[in-house]
């Protein structure tokens, strides 16, 4: 089960790429903070909604050296067939995994077995591999990459700033906290 402090699972796997067919590894995904956005399949409803709304900030992650990957489990294949056929989806210039055997996913712990496929599932890893945020929604419930990009530049802050943690609703440029003796009862 995925959990957080946890590495993720070693994987090897298809995917599509700006218009190419690549391979990506769990080794290729390390060095950089990385995001796992799980969703059940292609060419559905809220999962095009996803995918566009991360590529909205994909390039302010990337800033922040981020890298997205979007998963299902389906091949890499039709993940170029919902590019080249959607609209939202044209837009995606991230990865898209492909893991039609649901290994990725099982390692993840979010495959619904009945359905073979992905709960909508997102995971922050550092860049050690290591999983910092880990956040899973049923499938009628979208998620929200403004409120993901707020947990990467807490969790880049905190990984940065040790002794600090990042309160309730924390937003780049406000105040942290310094747990000690000293702050006990006074929050």
């Amino acid at each position: 089960m995925a959990k957080i402090n946890s590495t993720i699972p070693e994987f090897s796997a298809d995917v599509f790429h700006n218009g190419e067919f690549k391979t990506v590894t769990s080794d290729d995904v390390k060095g950089q903070w990385s995001i796992f956005l799980f969703y059940p399949a292609d060419f559905t409803f809220v999962c095009p909604t996803e995918l566009e709304d991360m590529q909205n900030i994909y390039a302010e992650l990337q800033q922040l050296g981020v890298e997205v990957y979007s998963v299902s489990t389906d091949s890499h294949f039709v993940h170029k067939a919902w590019h080249d056929h959607s609209e939202a989806i044209n837009k995606v210039t991230y990865p898209m995994i492909g893991d039609p055997t649901g290994a990725i996913t099982r390692g993840f712990d979010v495959m619904i077995e009945e359905a073979g496929q992905a709960l909508r599932g997102t995971f922050l890893a550092n860049p050690e591999g290591v999983i910092k945020v880990a956040e899973i929604h049923d499938l009628g419930i979208g998620r929200s990459a403004k409120d993901m990009l707020r947990k990467v530049k807490a969790a880049q802050y905190v990984a940065n700033h040790d002794g600090e943690v990042c309160p309730a609703a924390w937003e780049e440029g406000q105040k942290t906290l310094a747990p000690s003796l000293d702050l006990v009862g006074k929050i």
